[in-house]
């Protein structure tokens, strides 16, 4: 269930423990070949599947898209908030879910850059909000496994406008690839113990730029190994893991 696309006297009506959650998305570059808006409609097309598969056991609230994208600046096009203000708003239309009485709320995150003050979000919220249950999914660290098997390059090829995010615009909408500018490989790397994709975590963290990282391309991965086809592997994939994480809640 959509939350916008019900009345007030609808949502008076529904059982407090159903699952709420809210996507945490970004407006950023995706190199020369994918639009801005491409985290934002990752997360909503992995919600709509969702949704799809039986609107009544979530309640989904409107995306927040313009998120913490600093480390994207160097790049036309990007917005970017604050980390404290990301912090502030999500945290504010949070508070208004408990005042109305839900207890179950997830942050489901389609953007790297989210991922830390996502946390800090959940770890704030739930410790003024003893009453609730907030947690924080990042849709390729719910099925890393499973999406290693679909991954076509090796380590590196996952990223940023990459194999992955390039297969997945393919499958939502393949006429706003620009396929003519996918590019080749592009991934700088760095200290062995910072090396990380998509979904291998290094041993600990360094903090580069976007232009660092992709050596001035703003991609990090190898989208040239993209298909639609992918794209529906990994969509099957990730809605299986949220629709088992989310029974879980309630």
């Amino acid at each position: 269930m959509r939350w916008e696309k019900l009345t007030s006297r609808e949502i008076g009506a529904l059982d407090r423990s159903i699952p709420v959650i809210l996507n945490i998305a970004a407006i950023e570059q995706h190199g020369p070949h994918l639009p801005l808006d491409t985290d934002a409609r990752i997360g909503a097309h992995f919600l709509g599947e969702f949704d799809a598969r039986d609107p009544d056991r979530a309640l989904i609230l409107p995306p927040v898209v313009v998120c913490a994208s600093e480390h994207h600046m160097d790049f036309p096009g990007t917005l970017t908030v604050r980390h404290a203000t990301l912090l502030a708003y999500v945290t504010d239309i949070l508070n208004s879910v408990a005042a109305h009485g839900f207890r179950n709320i997830l942050l489901f995150n389609s953007h790297g850059g989210n991922q830390a003050i996502g946390q800090v979000v959940v770890e704030s919220f739930g410790s003024r909000h003893r009453d609730c249950r907030i947690g924080l999914l990042t849709w390729w660290r719910i099925a890393a496994e499973a999406l290693a098997e679909v991954q076509g390059g090796g380590f590196g090829s996952v990223g940023h406008a990459c194999e992955f995010e390039t297969s997945l615009m393919l499958h939502i909408d393949e006429g706003s690839v620009r396929r003519e500018l996918i590019p080749g490989p592009s991934h700088v790397m760095t200290h062995g113990w910072a090396n990380n994709d998509l979904l291998r975590s290094g041993r600990g963290s360094l903090f580069r730029t976007m232009a660092e990282i992709s050596g001035g391309s703003g991609v990090v991965g190898d989208p040239s190994l993209a298909s639609a086809e992918k794209g529906r592997a990994i969509t099957r994939i990730v809605v299986d893991a949220l629709t088992e994480i989310v029974a879980t809640m309630k």
